[in-house]
């Protein structure tokens, strides 16, 4: 383990840089973080060479996952040796030990107590700090500066064993936050100039199991209690909904897309995985919500060449990714992951058989995109801009959770008319209008 001297009353002894990887839980933990240091009186460095700390945040989804997280440690320990460095994440939960002894790490932070990190940090550090952040209204919410969007964590944890998921072994049971103290978060965000939250989990609709609530009970709080102009929600896995959830989603400040999970068509593969959704469930959940939220944008995760998978699973994944008109598919390859059930599964999928499915959805999943991004072609309504330009243009989200763009310098949420499709088919050129900002839109509503 390197040691490095303490450093007192130096500009970078208040700056700490913040990395995350992985799931955007990881990154709602990270803007928590960013909040509590800048209450304590830190600045928040740009780049590693900047900060006297370094604190990441890893991930163990999968191997790949894992060699990031690795890769990500010793890389920023090179770019910055003098600077203390901090992990947390599912990669330091599961291997603490290797953490510290091979990769030089100063403080492992286990995902229990990732609620003392900033605490525990300014013990390693053993300096006294100023509430700098205090003297500017709002400041504690502005990790997220040059931001639109925060990511917040509402619950941690699952009950569920499905076979190929390291994450619930790292994360441990299901845990909840008060939803006093989410209020409170997001009132900080909007103080702060953001305008959209997104509510992360790991298991998202078991929000409240703990506390005798749900997650219906937290947006209806939400709505009420603060101001928030959009309210989006994280992955939602397909089952333990409260039965009042979509309800909710009436109210126009509750964003018209669900990420839900489905990991493969075939029963037979979701009975390996372990899963609590079968395919005509799925099917049916997402016919009812179509039904519910006619405009409703409906994303989702696949695992490609699970143990055993055959050709006829395989089909019977593409024929229900056809038929349920995903407007985005997150494609994962199998990889067995050290500590799953599925690692030690017979009747592994070939590399090669892995790659031609791969390619095989990622066409259909191009295919369906194009079609539903031209659906909207004409579409006016709020879109919600990033304040920073990327590659040359400006980026922006519409309620539905679209890609948009513009070259002209624009940020908020702003009226927006979509002209017309990139060559890509990855999103869609916007104008903007004059008029003011309204909830009130119009679709082509065929097939959506």
């Amino acid at each position: 383990m390197h040691t490095h001297p303490i450093r007192i009353n130096t500009p970078l002894t208040m700056s700490v840089y913040l990395k995350t990887l992985g799931c955007r839980l990881n990154e709602a933990e990270l803007e928590r973080w960013g909040q509590q240091f800048r209450n304590a009186g830190y600045s928040i460095a740009q780049t590693p060479e900047q900060a006297a700390l370094v604190v990441i945040n890893t991930c163990a989804v999968t191997a790949m996952a894992v060699r990031k997280s690795r890769h990500a440690i010793r890389q920023l320990a090179r770019r910055n040796p003098q600077a203390r460095l901090v992990v947390s994440g599912c990669y330091a939960t599961l291997e603490p030990t290797s953490v510290a002894a091979e990769l030089g790490v100063d403080l492992v932070v286990s995902n229990q107590d990732k609620d003392q990190l900033v605490e525990r940090t300014r013990h390693l550090l053993a300096q006294p700090s100023a509430p700098v952040a205090a003297t500017e209204p709002g400041s504690a919410a502005l990790f997220a500066r040059g931001r639109s969007r925060a990511f917040i964590k509402v619950q941690d944890g699952c009950r569920y064993r499905c076979t190929f998921c390291i994450t619930t072994v790292a994360r441990g049971d299901e845990r909840s936050r008060p939803i006093r103290a989410i209020i409170e978060e997001i009132n900080q965000y909007t103080a702060a100039g953001v305008q959209e939250i997104v509510l992360t989990g790991v298991q998202l609709a078991g929000y409240g199991n703990d506390q005798e609530s749900d997650l219906a009970e937290l947006l209806a709080a939400i709505l009420d209690k603060t101001d928030i102009p959009r309210i989006r929600l994280g992955s939602l896995e397909p089952w333990g909904w409260p039965p009042r959830l979509l309800d909710v989603f009436a109210n126009p400040r509750v964003q018209p897309h669900l990420h839900l999970p489905l990991q493969s068509g075939s029963d037979r593969i979701l009975r390996r995985m372990a899963r609590r959704c079968w395919r005509d469930e799925f099917s049916h959940l997402a016919h009812h919500i179509r039904a519910v939220i006619p405009e409703v944008n409906l994303t989702t995760d696949i695992i490609v060449g699970f143990p055993g998978e055959t050709a006829a699973d395989w089909q019977q994944t593409l024929e229900l990714v056809e038929q349920v008109e995903f407007g985005h598919l997150h494609i994962f390859p199998f990889s067995p992951r050290a500590g799953t059930r599925a690692a030690d599964l017979p009747d592994p999928v070939s590399t090669q058989t892995q790659q031609t499915r791969v390619a095989e959805l990622h066409a259909l999943g191009q295919r369906l995109k194009r079609a539903r991004l031209s659906r909207y072609l004409g579409w006016t309504g709020p879109v919600l801009w990033e304040h920073q330009p990327r590659q040359g243009r400006y980026w922006g989200y519409t309620p539905h959770y679209l890609r948009v763009t513009t070259p002209l310098p624009v940020s908020g949420i702003r009226a927006t008319q979509l002209s017309t499709l990139d060559a890509s088919g990855e999103f869609l050129h916007a104008k903007l209008l004059e008029t003011t900002p309204t909830t009130e839109v119009t679709v082509n509503h065929a097939r959506c």
